[in-house]
């Protein structure tokens, strides 16, 4: 990876998982009139992540990720962001709660659009046409016009991402994010849970301590810090063209570049060849990046990657997102851990249930278990107990939605109930009773590690 790097310096790489589109001229105009709109995110606020990530990597902070497989144009309102931003918020007082300490909040959205993808074509009755890889490459439908990739697509892409941002700074900002609100609804979701007897406990804990800090005069009236949040976006950068056109120079820090596209963003499991584009393209960006590690990465593969998008050794620059699946996770997380752990590497860990757990049903449907889902946290916190390290957070991908696409969860969604509400344009999400649920599981395990009130390296054996 030696040279200078520049914005477009990634278009001498190799590259996969993009789209040919068939008008290259259109492209390139389409890429001029993103470049002169403006960032959509600012590097201040990457660089707020970036420290806040630091604290993290340190055990000091736990990292929340969450959000849409894939966005849609479809699925855009203000409805469901609000409804998968109040989901995340609830999630992150009950693990704050459980770790004892801050939860850093990123949410899946304002730009997750584009997919990967196993194969290219898609063939039905013996018609192929180009996969389905995002809103932001093209449509559903099979239909040739449709599934022709579009650039005028990137447009549409950025103007809703720019109108979701806008939302979610004012419900960040604007009071929605109350502390005291928000467990008032989570209470709601404990009554009307099956589970809520299992989950009572930390529920009254945490009305104590709310009430004892009312009580002591800490409200959102007096008080900003409790009725505001720090909230931040992130996707996969697969796009490249999109980033590009997105990048911008720090005015403050001259020779310093950020992807204004998304506070984080990370380099997918098919995408993070070391001689590719995408690696080329996001080792040169100071934004908090992350890294999807699938079973195939070998100690030695994840070392040369952190030399290269991690050099300086930053704390809070690189976030390791581990997807095994339940069966892996143990046995491939934990020589990734120690290795980077025996050469001093500053990382974040933070692990990708969902990926990993994904199967296809008798009657078509994509689904995953929430079980397995809960296995694979259980296995990757596990293994950083036992190395002594930090397991920094977790990655799941969810909606604030009535959905039925993942199975199982207190209120126990069947392989039969798959198409009630089975809407997800790529993978399964799970909705908004099921992240609830693996919130309060989780918390409980962390829970049980934090005698003295730190965050200790936690293991969920008692989440159960």
């Amino acid at each position: 990876m030696a040279g200078t790097w520049t914005p477009d310096s990634w278009r001498a790489m190799p590259i996969c998982q993009v789209p040919d589109y068939p008008d290259a001229a259109r492209v390139a105009a389409v890429e001029a009139d993103l470049g002169a709109l403006p960032p959509l995110v600012f590097a201040g606020e990457a660089r707020r992540l970036k420290a806040a990530l630091a604290e993290v990597a340190q055990g000091k902070a736990f990292l929340l990720q969450g959000g849409d497989c894939a966005e849609s144009f479809a699925e855009f309102t203000a409805n469901n962001i609000r409804d998968t931003f109040r989901v995340l918020l609830q999630m992150a007082v009950i693990l704050t709660f459980g770790a004892a300490c801050p939860v850093v909040k990123v949410g899946r959205i304002a730009g997750q659009f584009a997919k990967p993808r196993s194969a290219s074509m898609e063939t039905i009755d013996s018609v192929s046409l180009p996969a389905y890889r995002g809103d932001m490459v093209n449509g559903m439908e099979f239909d040739p016009a449709v599934r022709t990739p579009d650039p005028d697509r990137l447009l549409r892409v950025y103007h809703q991402s720019a109108a979701t941002l806008n939302l979610l700074r004012a419900f960040a900002q604007g009071g929605f994010a109350d502390l005291f609100q928000m467990h008032r609804w989570t209470l709601d979701f404990v009554r009307g849970s099956p589970a809520g007897n299992a989950y009572e406990d930390t529920a009254n804990r945490i009305t104590e301590a709310l009430r004892f800090m009312e009580a002591c005069g800490i409200t959102g009236d007096s008080v900003p810090q409790m009725r505001e949040t720090e909230f931040y976006t992130a996707h996969e950068a697969l796009l490249l063209n999109y980033e590009q056109a997105l990048t911008r120079e720090d005015s403050l820090h001259p020779g310093e570049f950020f992807s204004c596209s998304a506070h984080m963003l990370w380099i997918g499991d098919r995408t993070r060849q070391l001689d590719g584009a995408h690696v080329e393209y996001m080792r040169g960006v100071a934004n908090p990046i992350g890294l999807k590690a699938g079973p195939s990465m070998t100690e030695d593969a994840l070392l040369r990657l952190i030399d290269v998008l991690d050099p300086h050794n930053e704390p809070g620059r690189l976030t390791v997102i581990a997807r095994m699946g339940a069966d892996a996770a143990a046995s491939k997380v934990a020589p990734l851990v120690r290795a980077t752990k025996r050469e001093g590497r500053q990382v974040v860990w933070a692990c990708d249930p969902m990926h990993g757990n994904t199967v296809k049903t008798a009657s078509g449907y994509k689904t995953r278990s929430v079980d397995r889902i809960l296995s694979e946290v259980r296995a990757f916190f596990d293994v950083h107990q036992a190395e002594g390290t930090h397991a920094g957070g977790v990655h799941f991908e969810m909606t604030g939605r009535d959905v039925t696409e993942c199975i199982g969860g207190a209120h126990k969604i069947t392989e039969a109930r798959l198409g009630d509400h089975y809407h997800t344009h790529c993978d399964p999400r799970l909705n908004a009773n099921q992240s609830l649920d693996l919130a309060f599981l989780i918390a409980e395990g962390l829970k049980q590690t934090r005698p003295t009130g730190q965050l200790a390296p936690p293991g969920l054996a008692a989440a159960s």
